[in-house]
């Protein structure tokens, strides 16, 4: 059972992946965290879509920065798995790839993310160090993390 992984730009999106994605991050940010947000918040048309698919579905998510963007350094954000699909541990897949796109379409190696607190170890699992205080955004306890360094 393995995913099948893309990487496009905005442009790219057929109009079926972005309602797709966009469904996705809506479950998992907005109704399963119970959080009232603004998730389309003008990155998308910056960002490079990390779709992972399986059997014809979108089950895993991200989007990838270059520097510049969301920090000063690269990123990866809207990190998502459909809660039907977790028990696959495909979250850590969609990492290795997050960081591997980011190596492949921007050249760089060091990486930030502003990371859930909660998700910290499995950050860590993937080479990411805490390097900030506790924040709140949207009331969830976050982290900036980095990896690179």
């Amino acid at each position: 059972m393995e995913l099948k992984w893309k990487i496009k730009p905005f442009e790219a999106l057929t109009v079926h992946e972005l309602y797709d994605l966009l469904k996705v991050r809506s479950e998992i940010f907005v109704v399963e965290q119970n959080c009232v947000y603004l998730d389309i918040d003008g990155k998308d048309k910056k960002a490079l879509h990390l779709i992972g698919e399986y059997d014809g579905k979108i089950v895993a998510y991200s989007r990838l920065f270059d520097a510049g963007i969301s920090f000063d350094n690269a990123s990866i954000g809207r990190v998502v798995v459909d809660a039907n699909y977790r028990d696959k541990k495909w979250g850590h897949d969609l990492m290795r790839e997050a960081i591997a796109g980011i190596k492949a379409n921007f050249g760089k190696d060091k990486i930030t993310i502003g990371a859930q607190l909660y998700l910290k170890k499995f950050y860590e699992s993937h080479g990411f160090v805490q390097s900030s205080e506790m924040y709140l955004e949207d009331d969830i306890e976050h982290i900036e993390m980095i990896r690179g360094e």
